[in-house]
């Protein structure tokens, strides 16, 4: 509220209005306040003229100044009973002009009708009552120098001229026209500000429209919004602010007030240098934690500057959500993604056991033929009749010449020994050749078992890993299924450095696309049955390991939820491997993608990895 004279000028005048006057519309204080002020200084004014015409005894000026001082009280009194200010209005002007007309024709001088105080009464009869009200006492005025005043001066003899001469002709009509011309001057600018007046109340409708939406959509949040000033004193604050406020530290927050209280400042240590920030120009977000009795708070918050008229940051708006549901979250997502790793290692590791338990069983098949052609090799050995043979030369030592020629079973015997021997002979090369197999078998076992045990050792680590090699594994894992299967494998190998990625969870990828592709292979008709792995360098310092089969193919349907968990084409599939598969490679900071053109077409699965490791979450 504006201080000094005149406040105190306009406090004196509200004495006289009444409380529902004083909350009245503001023009309409504003005309009151007029009516009263120029009512008081008109009776000051008459007053005086009231002692000056006591001083000279003149009776006509003494009865005008003392009617005058009467209406102008009058005028006082009506404007603390009146409910509008147009009736007191239209008392005081209607005394003025009274008041003004008789003075001029006491007086009589030809100039008094065009004086200049004839312009006011319509001036302020305008203000008072507007354009239609004001009109009768422009028209007065005028009316009072063109023919009332002249008429007056003539003795209301029509019949002699009015004006003495064209001057005074001319004068009191431009005294008319300035009045009338002074009310229609008054007239537009009041018609312009009524136009703005009510493009203003539009414009202010409108923007208090738009608050209302603004405020209603600002406490019907349940986010935290506020505003401070430049010193971080509150601006406004809704209806969650100020309840989580309160909660946080025992007390309402209040406007105009700061609100880094000491427990605030304890909770946020870093406010000051926040506000610092945000009044420099920058946006400043936060998550802050706070720890209740009975559960945990969590919130964003978001501090952006309030641009001011000079542009520069004049204040802070505070912007908080409520996260602890998806801090939550998050959590329990965390520790289902350990779940599912930890899942997908223990299906790798299942999914490369059975590699090892089929190949290790097929080569058992292998070893068990061996042995058992052995056995009845040995079975139907000849050695025992050699045995006998020799038993018998030893019983005829004495007489071996006449045994060997005149015996019958003594001629027998040398043609015996070379047939046996040379049956020996074949059956060593026989068992030989067994034996080898054998032994080949046995340490083939020995290689893949070994080999499991290896790459069983560095599960979660990151090592420079040569591709080609870590390929041959996975694929020796297979290699006896693919040979009795006739499935041909094509290697193309580029040149490509050493990756640093998780030997265990590569190899987990390799061992599930090919148990895939084998599977693929197993199902198709044809009988050109091709498997090729390759390993080549793509853009962005990345390679590309691509394993393509030319089997049964995947149809676009499917094609697009390959990846999804729990999808699978295999009757005895838990849709879980290429899933689990995607994952890994998303771990290493690759990607797992498969593509297909069709049914009976077959497929190429790509695993794309960057050359340059990233430590694998886990």
């Amino acid at each position: 509220m504006r201080r000094g004279p005149y406040a105190w000028f306009l406090q004196r005048l509200d004495f006289f209005l009444r409380e529902d006057q004083r909350r009245a519309p503001p023009d309409d204080v504003s005309r009151y306040r007029v009516i009263l002020a120029t009512a008081s200084l008109l009776t000051g004014l008459s007053t005086f003229y009231l002692l000056g015409a006591l001083k000279l005894a003149d009776p006509f000026q003494t009865v005008l100044a003392t009617s005058c001082i009467v209406g102008y009280v009058c005028t006082l009194l009506f404007v603390r009973t009146s409910t509008a200010p147009w009736p007191p209005g239209l008392l005081l002007c209607s005394i003025m002009a009274g008041s003004y007309v008789s003075a001029g024709l006491r007086l009589g001088g030809p100039n008094t009708g065009a004086h200049i105080a004839s312009t006011l009464i319509p001036l302020l009869a305008f203000f008072l009552m507007g354009a239609r009200g004001s009109f009768f006492f422009a028209a007065l005025m005028a009316l009072y120098a063109t023919l009332i005043h002249p008429l007056y001066l003539a003795g209301f003899d029509v019949s002699s001229p009015l004006f003495s001469g064209t001057l005074e002709l001319a004068g009191n009509l431009f005294a008319a026209l300035c009045i009338l011309g002074v009310w229609g001057l008054v007239y537009v600018h009041s018609r312009a500000r009524d136009d703005a007046q009510a493009a203003l109340e539009r414009t202010l409708r409108g923007l208090g429209e738009s608050e209302r939406k603004l405020s209603s959509l600002v406490e019907c949040t349940d986010d935290v919004v506020c505003s401070l000033d430049s010193q971080g004193r509150l601006l406004t604050a809704n209806a969650a602010m100020k309840k989580w406020f309160s909660r946080l530290f025992g007390q309402e927050p209040l406007l105009g007030e700061p609100i880094d209280t000491p427990l605030f400042l304890q909770q946020h240590p870093d406010w000051p240098l926040s506000l610092t920030r945000v009044l420099r120009g920058e946006s400043v977000r936060a998550e802050v934690t706070y720890s209740l009795a009975e559960y945990t708070l969590a919130l964003d918050f978001s501090l952006t500057p309030i641009p001011g008229e000079d542009g520069r940051p004049a204040g802070v708006t505070i912007f908080g959500r409520d996260i602890s549901a998806r801090l939550d979250a998050e959590t329990r997502l965390g520790e289902l993604h350990r779940s599912l790793m930890e899942a997908s290692r223990k299906a790798g590791m299942a999914e490369i056991a059975t590699g090892v338990l089929h190949n290790v069983g097929n080569t058992l098949n292998s070893v068990n033929v061996s042995a058992t052609l052995i056995a009845e090799r040995l079975r139907g050995s000849r050695v025992t009749g050699l045995a006998r043979a020799a038993e018998m030369l030893q019983a005829h030592t004495q007489e071996l010449g006449t045994f060997l020629t005149q015996d019958e079973k003594g001629r027998l015997l040398p043609e015996y020994f070379l047939s046996a021997s040379r049956q020996l002979v074949q059956e060593q090369q026989v068992m030989l050749t067994e034996v080898q197999s054998l032994t080949k078998n046995v340490e083939h076992i020995k290689s893949v078992v070994g080999m499991q045990q290896e790459h069983a050792k560095f599960s979660g680590l990151m090592e420079h890993v040569t591709l080609p090699e870590l390929i041959d594994d996975a694929l020796r894992l297979h290699a006896t299924s693919f040979d009795r299967l006739g499935i041909h494998v094509r290697r193309d190998y580029a040149e490509v450095p050493a990756v640093l990625v998780d030997r265990h969870r590569l190899l987990q990828i390799l061992v599930n696309l090919l148990s895939n592709a084998r599977h693929a292979l197993l199902e198709s008709e044809r009988t050109d049955k091709q498997l090729t792995l390759r390993v080549l360098p793509v853009p962005q310092e990345r390679l590309r390991i691509e394993v393509a089969d030319n089997g049964v193919g995947i149809s676009s349907e499917n094609l697009a939820r390959l990846f999804t968990q729990g999808f699978t084409t295999k009757k005895s599939g838990h849709g879980f491997g290429l899933h689990a598969s995607a994952l890994a490679a998303a771990e290493m900071k690759g990607s797992l993608t498969c593509a297909s053109a069709g049914r009976d077409q077959g497929a190429t699965f790509a695993i794309e990895l960057p050359l340059t490791g990233e430590p694998v979450r886990t």
